[in-house]
């Protein structure tokens, strides 16, 4: 799936309204600096590759995130690296070795589009271009056909074209760090999500990465305390559900929640946990006091 992504719309928790965005929010921003955008532009967030997409007139683009092999007409290019395409010419995303999320943005950023099978142009809702899988604010996920339209370019080329960085995820096992949540005094050992390992569920998505006990001791809450109400959710809240097994919030997360917030992801943490891939081995390490 691939999806129209910025750094989201922030500061509408109030109406009920996540900010969503870019699920490895800093893979965008580097994208974004390698075309000479604001880190903000709305970009191409494309979930396990598979992806092709064809220049309308001379285009400077960047892929980042997961590695994967990209191909300009057949002809290997570089990953983190500024490329021209020529007009006519097509970009093809391959499958990501590590990782699930590749990010592509177009100098001058997307700005809107047309839908190839009619329909609405495509435009920003509460001052973003960010699809919100959960609410189903946004422009819908990219089809066949689509055309995305191309904003003027307003900042100076940047001073390189290509950054040597380290891929958020490199393999298996994943280390997330957390600090400790509001409502970690429910359980009747914190500690016990920070000790072990855990395994991603096929059931993750944007909304939240689930995770299986692989080894360690069961996340329990205390008997016989009454229902939490209804709470506040932010992206990074690791949230504990009767089951015991956690669910990392993702940027579509949902605006409230009844189970306890044990812990909250570092920033950090939550673009990692944006590329975690089923089946994948993950280690929440704790943040000292």
């Amino acid at each position: 799936m691939a999806l129209i992504e910025d750094l989201g719309r922030g500061g509408n928790a109030h109406l009920g309204v996540a900010r969503s965005g870019a699920a490895d929010r800093e893979a965008l921003r580097l994208a974004n600096r390698l075309v000479g955008n604001h880190d903000d532009c709305a970009g191409i967030e494309a979930a396990y590759g598979g992806l092709a997409l064809r220049a309308i007139g001379d285009t400077v683009l960047a892929a980042t995130g997961a590695p994967a092999d990209l191909l300009v007409d057949d002809r290997s290019v570089g990953h983190n690296a500024t490329l021209l395409l020529r007009d006519g010419q097509v970009l093809r995303l391959g499958a990501p070795v590590h990782g699930c999320r590749i990010y592509v943005a177009v100098r001058g950023g997307i700005v809107g589009g047309q839908p190839a099978v009619g329909g609405p142009p495509v435009g920003a809702v509460l001052g973003s271009l960010a699809t919100d899988t959960l609410s189903g604010l946004g422009p819908a996920a990219l089809a066949v056909g689509d055309e995305l339209h191309i904003g003027d370019p307003t900042d100076p080329w940047p001073a390189t074209q290509w950054a040597p960085v380290e891929p958020t995820v490199s393999g298996s096992p994943v280390l997330l760090t957390a600090s400790l949540g509001p409502r970690a005094d429910r359980l009747t050992d914190p500690a016990a999500l920070f000790t072990g390992t855990w395994t991603v569920n096929p059931a993750s998505n944007r909304v939240g990465v689930r995770l299986d006990r692989r080894d360690g001791p069961a996340v329990e809450h205390l008997p016989d305390l009454p229902e939490l109400a209804s709470e506040g959710i932010a992206h990074g809240s690791v949230q504990i559900p009767p089951s015991g097994q956690p669910v990392l919030f993702g940027p579509d997360h949902p605006v409230t929640g009844g189970y306890p917030v044990a812990a909250v992801l570092t920033a950090a943490s939550m673009d990692v946990a944006g590329q975690l891939t089923p089946g994948m081995v993950v280690h929440i390490r704790q943040l000292p006091d």
